[in-house]
């Protein structure tokens, strides 16, 4: 036991570098779907959104040969995916829950025959043009924390980034009030002079490009490849996520970086030959999350009018 905590604080930058690359994905994710249950929507086709991306910026970067490329249609399928979502559930009412499982459905299976139709039954992964590491100058050579924090791609920055912007948006502008006061009574908002529809619409717009730019991250950042389903459940910890952090872009950092840690530390005890079955060492992440919302509490305010259509009265 001695020899494996020496053995983590002999790798404590890797593990902190480790941590930030697992926490970016699902901080992207759990920023936009933070912005879009704040307006009082409940979107869990997020998983789907996710692997979209993932699909769409491998494709991308593998026929252009050009990870920015990727970048970008995995963020533009993100956002075609989430107008769908808002002209069923905003324009049509239908139900949220029920389009979001479809949307996860939907994103595998085209996921699958798209990826299949491209690159064929081969067994193998394709390799894909990776967005490569921005270190920041003079801070990467920091004694540990240089090469854990800011030796890193550009799209780990910006989700790091847009932690104070939307938390700024949200509690210190005109535009952030009325999007919360949307998700608390939009009737009232409605009355107010508030574009119930359009502040909604704008907010799924926003989870779209996020959740987009997670799955490209997925495949051209953290995979460098495309696997079908290789999303593996992080858009359902993403909204979990967003539980944990109370609706708030700092609590949803702070799990965002458990979450991460504990997917570093998983990653670590297989190097180091953890001597227990490998399938509890791949359980931890997930069991440290359902702790974690499990001790979070039950005294929980989420948005009121949260997962309701909107009726225009």
């Amino acid at each position: 036991m001695a020899a494996f905590f020496f053995s983590l604080l002999s790798q404590t930058d890797a593990l902190l570098h480790a941590t930030v690359v697992a926490s970016t994905p699902l901080l992207l994710g759990a920023l936009g779907e933070t912005a879009v249950q704040r307006t009082g929507v409940i979107n869990i086709g997020l998983e789907g959104i996710l692997l979209l991306g993932a699909f769409a910026g491998a494709a991308g970067a593998y026929l252009t040969n050009s990870a920015t490329v990727g970048l970008l249609l995995g963020s533009l399928s993100g956002v075609a995916c989430v107008l769908l979502f808002a002209l069923l559930t905003q324009c049509f009412q239908a139900d949220q829950i029920v389009v979001g499982i479809s949307t996860n459905l939907l994103a595998l299976g085209l996921t699958s025959t798209f990826y299949r139709g491209l690159f064929g039954v081969t067994g193998q992964a394709i390799t894909v043009p990776t967005v490569q590491p921005v270190p920041l100058p003079f801070l990467h050579t920091l004694p540990v924390i240089g090469p854990g924090l800011f030796h890193h791609t550009v799209l780990v920055y910006l989700a790091m980034l847009l932690v104070p912007l939307t938390h700024f948006f949200f509690f210190h502008t005109r535009a952030g009030l009325q999007a919360q006061a949307v998700g608390e009574y939009p009737q009232a908002a409605e009355t107010l002079g508030i574009p119930v529809i359009l502040v909604r619409t704008s907010a799924l717009v926003f989870e779209g490009l996020l959740g987009g730019l997670a799955g490209a991250y997925l495949s051209l950042a953290y995979a460098n490849t495309f696997i079908e389903g290789m999303s593996a459940g992080r858009g359902f910890i993403a909204l979990a996520l967003v539980i944990f952090g109370r609706w708030h872009p700092l609590g949803v950092l702070g799990g965002a970086l458990f979450f991460g840690a504990a997917t570093a530390l998983q990653f670590h005890l297989q190097a180091v030959g953890f001597t227990i079955p490998y399938q509890f060492i791949l359980m931890l992440p997930y069991v440290f999350t359902l702790l974690a919302l499990a001790l979070s509490g039950t005294h929980l305010s989420p948005p009121a009018a949260l997962g309701q259509p909107y009726r225009r009265e």
